[in-house]
């Protein structure tokens, strides 16, 4: 391994959805071994305090990632989940409690080889796609395990995996990245992103390494720091939100939005 682009400084890609959803649900972030976060963003953590009085619908929001998760309880099922262009939601059951890790965009096709593409917008086993991950997961974990155990089984297997690769280092892909991100994903993709390639090979490229194009990565982007951002009713209101995020009209912003979230920006943001 000879190269890590420097994605995580210039992009945190938020979950929101959780603090809002039911009382006696956790959802909590912790983060990788240092040498692992190029690549990794975080581990993450959803679980159940006591049982609830009902099924449980997690909604996941459009974040650019590709996340690895899985079931504490019985982690042979466990599973990948690609880039989405729109949010997903989950029913859960009564109790749960489920373990995951985050990758910043392109690290998933870079430590596995595997097309981002192929796994846009849904989620599929991960024994079908990287097996020896799929094992490790379901020989090393148990429902008794805390956090700090969690971190450092999956910190050994990655610094493990680091080890033995190369990454490809795509000046062409990084530096389109790093444009989009530089601009919080508010650009003309045809004119800004002028890194010495067609069109047509960048979107091969960002297809493979991201899972969509680099026109629907910005999008994501975009949203992703207008959630950081955490507007006011107020500002939404006098609609100074949506012409600073590259908006033409606050029609297009709602419904990009809601595309994205799965609610109005004004419920989302509700104080």
């Amino acid at each position: 391994m000879n190269f890590t682009p420097e994605i995580r400084s210039l992009y945190k890609p938020v979950q929101p959805t959780i603090r809002q959803s039911a009382d006696n649900v956790i959802y909590t972030e912790f983060l990788p071994d240092i040498k692992l976060q190029p690549f990794l963003y975080c581990y993450w953590q959803l679980k159940t305090t006591q049982e609830l009085s009902e099924q449980f619908n997690y909604r996941v929001v459009a974040d650019g990632c590709i996340d690895i998760y899985f079931e504490l309880n019985n982690p042979q099922e466990n599973y990948v989940m690609g880039f989405c262009k729109k949010f997903t939601e989950f029913p859960l059951d009564n109790t749960f409690n489920y373990v995951g890790l985050r990758f910043l965009p392109t690290m998933f096709p870079q430590l596995f080889r595997i097309n981002a593409m192929e796994l846009s917008n849904r989620y599929e086993y991960l024994q079908l796609v990287v097996p020896h991950l799929s094992n490790f997961i379901s020989n090393s974990f148990h429902e008794k395990q805390n956090q700090e155990e969690i971190k450092v089984l999956l910190d050994n297997y990655f610094l493990g995996l680091i080890k033995k690769i190369e990454l490809d280092n795509d000046n062409r892909l990084y530096n389109a990245i790093d444009i989009i991100l530089k601009n919080f994903g508010v650009l003309d993709v045809e004119k800004d992103l002028n890194t010495g390639i067609s069109q047509r090979q960048l979107r091969r490229i960002f297809e493979f390494y991201v899972g969509d194009t680099a026109k629907t990565f910005s999008k994501v982007i975009r949203f992703q720091n207008i959630l950081r951002a955490k507007p006011s009713k107020q500002s939404l209101r006098q609609n100074k939100l949506f012409f600073d995020a590259g908006y033409y009209d606050q029609s297009h912003f709602i419904k990009e939005f809601k595309n994205f979230y799965g609610v109005t920006p004004s419920k989302a943001f509700g104080r």
